[in-house]
């Protein structure tokens, strides 16, 4: 099929939940024409601003700001603020939409995307939106009614979307999430610095870093490792963690664990592990099911409408995963995994259920529903 350029506008942010979704986006536009013009839109300050540039989009913000929900003095002012914030930014969004032009509007989640899909939806600009999660987002429900496509990831999202309007497209991730063989894992373990007799566990916090996941590995370790034999660690610690995971280690010398801010090349991180700790965020949960990787998720119970667990429990219940409320994940998280790791059986069965939920190809069918409404 051939596809013509667009202009297409692609606002959110906030998170890298809703960040690499929209780059992987972008990504299969310019794969369908590479003379299709993007733009993105996200919140000054976030994210999204230096991690679209460093993709090659082009980005512009706006002062939009999302509300509060710890009413301390701190809080109650930065909401005192919002309104002007939002006024300037509609203006701005109307703004952006005289002087690009676009002929679609893709929303991706996070309040950044409120101003500048409410504006094209006032104008009859097509707009789609993208719901990652088990459990639809605030800005999305409240741009839903106008949409002319929801695209999602989780069964009955009904509950929130017009049926009409809804497509099963899965998450977009990158394009090098597969299920790995061992070249790769080979190439995982050496570019890790990790031992290829041992079994391996891969930690990953999600873009912020995870204080519990951090507390529950440094527990292990303070506990010397119990049930470590022949088993090391890959441990994303989070960029806000990085002094405080850092001086830990150095008073733990010895210990069977790699951790890092951030890992580089998460192919390779995937392609060494044999069992995968993880927040349960809708990108974090579909890189999963790509790799075929048996997983423990830990939700986060700090995000709106508790989605991270409506998440996890998609794949728990299919038997594609297991979870660990956060409360209990200092006390039991590493024994868990631990387990898993040394039931291959379990693992196999995990993997194989994980795979069939995955949704590989989701961007490239959002680029087919966003040829059709244009």
């Amino acid at each position: 099929m051939s596809y013509r350029p667009l202009r297409v506008i692609i606002s959110g942010g906030g998170t890298g939940g809703h960040i690499f979704p929209a780059v992987s986006i972008a990504d299969a536009l310019k794969k369908a024409n590479p003379a299709t013009e993007i733009l993105f839109v996200g919140a000054e300050g976030k994210m999204e601003m230096e991690k679209v540039p460093a993709a090659g989009y082009r980005i512009v913000g706006l002062p939009v700001a999302g509300l509060q929900r710890r009413l301390n003095w701190e809080g109650i002012r930065k909401n005192l603020r919002l309104p002007f914030k939002l006024l300037k930014s509609n203006a701005r969004a109307a703004k952006i939409l005289r002087e690009f032009q676009p002929e679609i509007a893709v929303g991706v989640g996070g309040y950044a995307s409120a101003p500048l899909l409410r504006a094209a939806q006032k104008r009859r600009i097509p707009t789609l939106l993208q719901e990652q999660n088990g459990f639809a987002g605030m800005t999305n429900k409240l741009l839903g009614a106008k949409a002319r496509c929801i695209c999602v990831a989780y069964e009955g999202m009904e509950r929130f979307f017009p049926a009409d309007r809804i497509v099963m497209t899965g998450n977009p991730i990158r394009a090098d999430i597969h299920p790995y063989g061992d070249t790769e894992r080979a190439e995982g373990l050496a570019y890790y610095g990790l031992d290829a007799s041992k079994r391996h566990i891969l930690i990953i916090g999600g873009s912020l870093g995870s204080a519990t996941l951090n507390r529950s590995v440094q527990r292990w370790i303070e506990a010397g490792c119990p049930g470590g034999e022949g088993v090391e660690v890959l441990w994303q610690c989070g960029g806000a963690y990085r002094e405080a995971c850092d001086a830990f280690m150095a008073a733990h010398p010895g210990v069977p664990v790699k951790h890092s801010a951030f890992l580089k090349r998460m192919d390779l991180a995937y392609a060494l592990a044999d069992v995968v700790i993880s927040r349960s965020g809708a990108s974090s949960v579909s890189e999963i099911c790509a790799a075929a990787k048996a997983a423990v998720f830990v939700p986060s119970p700090n995000v709106a409408e508790d989605h991270q667990t409506h998440n996890a429990m998609a794949l728990v219940r299919r038997d594609a995963a297991l979870l660990v409320r956060d409360a209990d994940a200092p006390q039991t998280l590493m024994e868990t995994a631990l387990a898993l790791l040394r039931d291959p059986d379990r693992c196999a069965t995990l993997e194989q259920n994980a795979q069939a939920m995955a949704l590989p190809d989701a961007a490239a069918r959002i680029v087919e529903e966003i040829y059709k409404l244009v």
